[in-house]
């Protein structure tokens, strides 16, 4: 339908054909139909395993995920991103338990969660939840008086947790938390943590690591040569992202305002080092945002945009409206950057520990 280039040569076109453009490419896109629900509940009403793990979509995950295989043998796993937990977990709790676990793993509270486990725990699961985020002591009270098992840990990793409560004494297990969480905090002691942590984000490699783990293998030349395209790529879109990266500093922090192309950590790391910023806000095209900071107040402003995380690591989202979205993809700013950056100056810094 349009045909201008779009290598960045030749001339621009005119700017009420990229609107018209633009909301073609979202109209289309919106009226996509999500049976993602339907499809899952349809999943798990068939079944045959007796064990469904509720989970993220990171590395974390998927070491979590190893050692419930490692554990239970066959294990209904379900991805969530943070966004889509609450809508997975309702999938969940409305299909028949039959008296089957539910595990839940390196997922925190979320607002409403309660009339959920509630409803799955009517319908015959079993629930166990292990997290490493922070939590409100309220929180823990609402979801412990829900959950056969509640086990909230914010020293380790969720692999950590999972590790000591289902596979104490396997040494397979062990080291398999030992890697992920040194990726997961940040500690970066084992080169084999950075490569699995990137590699598990590509299509296709989740499930491939998670074998791999379940098996004792951490790395292996295909995870490696993965590793080395994975390199390439990111110092290019990591360049692009500084090139349109937006800094206010009008306050207490430095806060940079970036464009998501690939990476979020890295990218925010890269940021900090050349710009010297104490927070680094990484902006998908969809309004989802990663949140990275020098005082340990990231969770506390991701909690202000229907989000949550680690003190220094957490994740939100902007609620894009159809112009936000189209303004964010043709200038790589918007609204929502002012907002953020005053939440950001009006948080007290927590005492470590809440």
């Amino acid at each position: 339908m349009f045909a201008w280039r779009q290598d960045g040569r030749g001339p621009e076109p005119p700017f009420y054909l990229v609107l018209c453009r633009y909301y073609w490419t979202m109209d289309r896109s919106d009226k996509k139909p999500d049976t993602r629900g339907a499809n899952l509940m349809q999943a798990l009403s068939g079944r045959t395993e007796t064990v469904v793990h509720l989970t993220h979509n990171d590395l974390d995950a998927v070491g979590s995920d190893a050692i419930h295989r490692r554990k239970y043998g066959d294990v209904f796993t379900v991805w969530s991103p943070v966004g889509k937990f609450l809508s997975l977990l309702d999938a969940v709790a409305g299909s028949p338990g039959r008296g089957d676990l539910l595990s839940i793993s390196d997922i925190g509270y979320q607002q409403g969660v309660e009339q959920r486990l509630a409803k799955a725990r009517s319908n015959g699961w079993r629930i166990e939840w292990r997290d490493h985020h922070r939590w409100k002591d309220e929180e823990i009270r609402a979801v412990d008086a829900k959950t056969s098992l509640l086990h909230i840990d914010v020293a380790t990793c969720a692999t950590g947790i999972v590790a000591r409560d289902l596979a104490d004494g396997d040494p397979v297990a062990a080291e398999i938390a030992r890697v992920v969480c040194d990726y997961d905090l940040w500690k970066h002691q084992d080169p084999r943590s950075k490569m699995l942590g990137q590699v598990v984000m590509q299509k296709g490699f989740r499930e491939y690591v998670r074998d791999n783990l379940v098996q004792g293998t951490i790395v292996d030349a295909k995870v490696e040569g993965e590793y080395e395209r994975i390199i390439r790529e990111m110092e290019r879109d990591i360049k692009k992202s500084l090139r349109r990266t937006t800094i206010i500093a009008d306050g207490r922090y430095r806060i940079a305002f970036a464009p998501l192309y690939g990476y979020p950590s890295e990218t925010a790391h890269a940021i900090r080092e050349e710009l010297g910023t104490d927070i680094e806000v990484i902006v998908s095209e969809n309004g989802r945002i990663s949140i990275r900071s020098v005082p340990p107040i990231s969770h506390l402003i991701a909690r202000e945009f229907s989000g949550g995380g680690h003190p220094h690591a957490a994740g939100g989202t902007f609620p894009f409206s159809l112009l936000d979205r189209f303004l964010f993809w043709l200038f790589k700013r918007n609204r929502h950057y002012r907002r953020l950056a005053e939440t950001a100056e009006s948080i007290a810094e927590q005492k470590p520990g809440r």
